[in-house]
């Protein structure tokens, strides 16, 4: 258990970071889902504007130390590249 009051307040303010970091995670995830749905429906046009809409969100993830900066390099790329491909 903690016993200094700056391990203390590290517990509380780490408890409240993942909370916060797990909804931008999860935000995310829901507008690569939605780049990944219209590309499975074959729709280019909707995928190229959903990949738009996720890109900042995507950078704003590597910003804030939710995600690694290759790995968000590495999902525009892999949906771009998807993207190209219909």
């Amino acid at each position: 258990m903690a016993n200094t009051p700056q391990a203390k307040k590290r517990i509380r303010r780490n408890d409240n970071r993942a909370v916060i970091n797990g909804a931008r995670k999860s935000r995310i995830r829901g507008f690569v889902k939605k780049v990944e749905t219209a590309c499975t429906e074959g729709d280019k046009k909707a995928a190229a504007e959903a990949l738009k809409v996720a890109q900042p969100e995507i950078a704003k993830g590597v910003s804030k130390g939710v995600i690694h900066k290759n790995t968000a390099a590495r999902k525009m790329s892999r949906l771009s590249k998807r993207i190209a491909a219909l």
